[in-house]
């Protein structure tokens, strides 16, 4: 059975990968709640993110980079590669955001090894297709 933790976190996560702006802001208070209140360090990683996520959409660029830097660092401490992998890949929409296609390509090849230490595929087809992307519009 599900605990509510459970249930937000899938939410938040879902809303922050859709790009749902409305829905990351009715899920991630609550998914954050829930994790600082069960000590729930992964889940908080990914509250964090999904605020992150949130805060870009929002164009609060300063609180998104706060909240996903907080994200990697949790992420690296739990050493949960796929979850790094991932921020990596949300750094770099954020660099995208602040005209920094350089920054942003750091962390798309950052986000590509992880990804092949997994041999996560789709991660890291998307990652490999937004760096080209990047690198396309820097020639």
């Amino acid at each position: 059975m599900a605990h509510d933790h459970d249930v937000y976190m899938l939410l938040a996560d879902s809303a922050a990968q859709l790009r749902r702006a409305d829905a990351l802001r009715q899920y991630t208070p609550r998914l954050e709640e829930l994790a600082l209140r069960d000590s729930h360090k992964p889940y908080l990683a990914i509250a964090h993110r999904a605020w992150g996520v949130a805060h870009r959409l929002a164009n609060e660029l300063d609180e998104a980079e706060t909240r996903l830097h907080k994200a990697l660092a949790s992420f690296e401490e739990l050493e949960t590669r796929w979850q790094i992998g991932r921020t990596l890949v949300e750094l770099a929409e954020l660099a995208l955001a602040r005209s920094n296609p350089s920054r942003a390509r750091d962390h798309y090849l950052k986000a590509i090894e992880e990804f092949e230490q997994l041999k996560s595929g789709p991660d890291l087809e998307r990652a490999r297709t937004a760096l080209d992307a990047v690198q396309a519009g820097n020639q």
